[in-house]
Formats: structure tokens, C-alpha cells, sequence
């Protein structure tokens, strides 16, 4: 962390510098006994590995959340599964089911463990036991259909092996969530993921054409041909389902060329509001980039901090703004790739877009500098919970006329539920998944961490800025998925009869209910 970073965040937080509590050696941490029961468990190993060791049930204990990291560092871990299962093949997770089904075991399906809203946490309700069923035994590339520019999968292989055996080929599924690094295609898939290259090449459910999900109930095969009118697309039931419906043992999806070119560029905008503009515009003409990011007058600020340079960049900086007739403002990154042609057409948009609004340039350093330290921002949050900051993010999205609303509420609720000590929280937000007729909102919280109440702190002002997103009009969740933490707005979503609805899909598909206990259904 830049050390100019951490002065912004003491002067202006409170934080402390210092964790609000020392983590806990992992062999520190207490396990109960695995309650899996021995015949059971002998059933089991006919299919897959199975692990019962600390090891194994400490990695599969949670996600990825700030409430996760705060009980991994404090030696909870009563929801430890009681063994964790390794399938290398689709025969073997249809038998675990069926098994798992007559024993009375939860199953909780687990590709990368990347789940910020509890999706893989190993909840056993009211079964005798509940186990985590690993997929990254399952990673191979099965087919490449290089006519219909199409790739087939198993769930579990994470996305640079991905995007490796891809590039052989001189392909790309250009899927990029921050994630990237860890995270599994079967699991984008079951949390309809979108990545930061989604404005140009499209979110998972888009480039998703056909899957394989084994269920209690038998296997669902589904997708033919590029399109169909045969009913409802049953494909769309089981992206986002969260492993509740059953369990993706194979993905295809559309690949695209490796693109001739690739060109990333930075921009400051006057404000917040000129930046959606900018991207309307270029949306709504069908002129977008692939990858745009516009941070808010509060991200901004910290991203510069982070970017460093001193004082005298700094600096700099602003006497080039100031020349331009730009105070302060807000960064804007764009990025294109694929044929010159192409590229060219749309920087041209771009351009007359952001003449219009007295957009200044940075360069194509400032949209590289982006692009290298992309996927940086899940590693970092450890050594802000080393110096007691509370870092945590949510989503959502809205059309475009409600979006300067939402924005102001949900940062509102933030800011008046982390005050402390007269102190606001920093609040950030970017607008990084742009449509025609809206955008997403991606806010960061930078705040001191109370200690011993750091969970209770995090879930008020989650439950705070949750009740602002749905009372505006935004959606509870634009790709972070339901989860256990969203589950209970799920219903003024979708309607209590929307919530049958997936409750009797459940009913039919795993009439056991042992799927992923306390996800998505509310």
C-alpha cells in the first residue's frame, strides 16, 4: 500500500494504522470433529477424493468478503464443511448428489472460493452434515469449434488457464472480472458474472451458449444452435442459480480472435455527471469501447493517491488540468480492442464525445498504468486490514436517469452509517458495465475498523445502502450475485411470486433441498 494512501486514510478516517486485532494462526484455529458419518464418507471415496484435514476444511470455509477475512483472522471457523469432495468428472458429481441426497448432506458447490455475499459458505441448516464439493479437479478444455468460434470447458478451470489454452488457438473469451485470477468459468456461469471488458464483449449470460448441470433429479443438457424459439431458455435459469438448482459440469461459450490491436487511454472529465454523458452517448450510438471506467470525484482522488509520484506530480498535474479549464474532475479510462478498424471508429466517438464535455486527456500511460494494476485490488485489502481500515465494495445498477440518484443515496447512507468521531468514510464509486439504457455502480468503503464490532460495523452500512439501492430503483445485485447477503431483498426484486417460482424450480430439481443451503431463496 502507498504509504501517501495510508496518511489520506488516518488524517481523514481516524484509522488506525494497526490492525483492530492480530490474526490467528491457522493451526490456532479450533475445528469440531467432521460430522460426516463413516459409510457415508466410504461411499463417497468411490467417486472422488475426500478430505477431511484442517487444511482442506480452513480453504473451504468461506469467500472472499470483509466479514470472511475478519473470521479467517480471527480463528473463526464453525462453518467449516466437514470434508471437502474432489470430482474429475461428471459421472462422479451426479453420484455425489444422489449419494449426499439419501445420507442427508448438504452439498456446497465451490469453483474459486471468490463469493463476496456468502455463496459458497458452508451452511448446513437442519442436514447432519454439509460437505464442499471442489471443482477444480475439472479444468480441462474439451472442444474448440473454431467455424462458430465456440470453446467447451469443465466448470472448474480458472480463467488465465482459460485464457491460455485459448490463446494457443489465437482466441479469447476476454472475461475479466477482478477476479480474474482465481476465480472458475463454472462459477461466472452460476453467479452470472460480468467482467470489466463486459461493455464491449458482453456479460457471462451472453457469451454462454450452451451448459451441462447435474442435479438431484438427472442431468440438464441445454443449448442448440445460436438461437431458439423452443420455450423458455431454460440456459437462463441455470446461470445465476448459484448452485442452488444443481451443479454446471460443463460450460460452452463464445470466443472471439486475439485482437490486432489493443489501445487503453485515460481522461479527466469536469465532473461526475459529464462522465455519464460520455458514456450515453457512445452507448446509445453503438460507439462504445470495450472497457470503460469512470470513478467518481471520491475514487478518483484515492486513485491518484495510489498512483503516487509525490508532490511534485501532483502538481503538475493540476497546473495541466488547470490550463484545460478542468478543476479537480473525475478519471475516465477507456479501452478498445480488436481490428484498427474498428478501434479507430470508435476513438473517433469517443473523441467528439468527450470534446463535448471538455474531457482532457492523460495519455495512453494513464490507460496503461489501468490495465496493468487491474486485477491488484483483491490483494491489497489485506494490507489495508493490516493498518485497521475497513475496505469493503457493493454493486448495483439503474437506468440512466435514476443513476445521479442512486449515486447520491446509496454514498449518503454509507457515509452517515461509518461516521465516527465526526469523521465521514472515504466512498468511492465508478460506473464500469455500460447498456443503452443504463450503467452499473460500483462503490469502494475506506473507513477505520472498530475493534471486536468490525463485522456488526461493515453489515449495518450494507443493510443501510441495500435499503437505499432498492428503495431508488436499482437492482440488488448488477454481478456479485444473491448470495446468503442479498437473499433477504430478494423477494422485492422479484416479487413474492417470483420467489415461488424458483422455489418450486428447487422443489423439482433437488427435492431434498441439499444444494447449497441458504443461497439465493430468501
Amino acid at each position: 500500500m502507498p504509504p501517501a494512501l495510508l496518511r489520506l486514510l488516518q488524517r481523514e478516517t481516524g484509522a488506525s494504522g494497526r490492525p483492530s486485532r492480530a490474526p490467528v494462526a491457522a493451526d490456532a484455529v479450533e475445528l469440531t470433529d467432521s460430522a460426516l458419518p463413516g459409510d457415508v464418507r466410504s461411499r463417497l471415496a468411490l467417486w472422488c477424493g475426500v478430505r477431511e484435514d484442517r487444511e482442506a476444511r480452513l480453504a473451504h470455509a468461506g469467500g472472499k468478503s470483509y466479514d470472511d477475512l475478519i473470521r479467517r483472522r480471527t480463528g473463526e471457523a464453525s462453518a467449516a464443511p466437514d470434508a471437502v469432495l474432489l470430482p474429475t468428472s461428471a459421472d462422479a458429481v451426479r453420484a455425489v448428489l444422489e449419494i449426499c441426497s439419501e445420507a442427508d448432506v448438504a452439498v456446497v458447490p465451490f469453483g474459486g472460493g471468490t463469493s463476496v455475499v456468502g455463496g459458497v459458505e458452508p451452511l448446513r441448516g437442519t442436514f447432519s452434515a454439509v460437505v464442499a464439493l471442489d471443482l477444480s479437479g475439472m479444468d480441462q478444455l474439451l472442444d474448440v469449434d473454431e467455424d462458430s468460434l465456440t470453446a467447451t470447458f469443465q466448470p472448474g478451470v480458472l480463467t488465465p488457464r482459460a485464457e491460455q489454452l485459448l490463446s494457443e488457438r489465437g482466441l479469447t473469451l476476454g472475461h475479466l472480472p477482478q477476479s480474474y485470477e482465481q476465480a472458475s468459468l463454472g462459477g461466472y456461469a452460476a453467479t452470472r458474472s460480468a467482467g470489466q471488458a463486459s461493455t464491449g464483449h458482453g456479460r457471462i449470460d451472453e457469451l454462454v451458449v450452451a451448459l451441462r448441470c447435474q442435479t438431484p433429479s438427472g442431468e440438464l443438457v441445454l443449448g442448440r444452435g445460436p438461437a431458439s424459439a423452443a420455450g423458455p431458455d431454460l440456459r437462463q435459469l441455470i446461470i445465476g442459480s448459484e448452485g442452488v438448482f444443481g451443479v454446471i459440469t460443463e460450460v460452452t461459450v463464445r470466443v472471439r480472435r486475439l485482437p490486432a490491436e489493443r489501445r487503453y487511454q485515460g481522461y479527466v472529465l469536469p465532473d461526475f455527471a459529464a462522465g455519464q454523458r460520455v458514456l450515453r452517448r457512445l452507448a446509445q450510438e453503438e460507439a462504445l469501447p470495450d472497457v470503460a471506467r469512470l470513478s467518481d470525484d471520491g475514487e478518483t482522488r484515492v486513485t491518484l493517491t495510489m498512483a503516487g509520484g509525490g508532490r511534485a506530480k501532483a502538481a503538475a498535474l493540476g497546473t495541466y488540468l488547470r490550463l484545460r479549464r478542468v478543476a479537480g474532475g473525475c478519471l475516465l479510462v477507456l479501452g478498445w480492442e480488436g481490428m484498427p478498424s474498428s478501434v479507430a471508429f470508435r476513438r473517433k466517438a469517443a473523441h467528439r464525445a468527450l470534446t463535448t464535455e471538455r474531457g482532457v486527456s492523460l495519455g495512453r500511460s494513464a490507460g496503461e498504468a489501468w490495465r496493468r494494476g487491474r486485477f491488484s485490488g483483491p490483494y491489497l485489502r489485506d494490507d489495508l486490514l493490516d493498518h485497521g481500515i475497513l475496505v469493503e465494495t457493493l454493486e448495483t445498477a439503474t437506468d440512466w436517469h435514476r443513476l445521479p440518484q442512486l449515486h447520491e443515496a446509496v454514498r449518503d447512507a454509507l457515509v452517515d452509517t461509518l461516521r465516527q468521531d465526526g469523521r465521514a468514510p472515504l466512498v468511492g464509486c465508478h460506473i464500469s458495465h455500460v447498456y443503452p439504457t443504463g450503467a452499473s455502480l460500483y462503490f469502494t468503503v475506506l473507513t477505520g475498523a472498530r475493534p471486536g464490532a468490525e463485522i456488526p460495523q461493515w453489515d449495518a452500512a450494507k443493510r443501510a445502502a441495500t435499503d437505499a439501492i432498492m428503495a431508488t430503483g436499482g437492482t440488488l445485485t448488477h454481478h456479485h450475485a444473491v448470495g446468503s447477503v442479498h437473499a433477504p431483498w430478494l423477494a422485492e426484486e422479484i416479487g413474492d411470486l417470483g420467489v415461488d417460482v424458483l422455489r418450486a424450480v428447487k422443489s423439482r430439481l433437488d427435492p431434498a433441498g441439499i444444494l447449497n443451503p441458504g443461497k439465493l431463496l430468501p
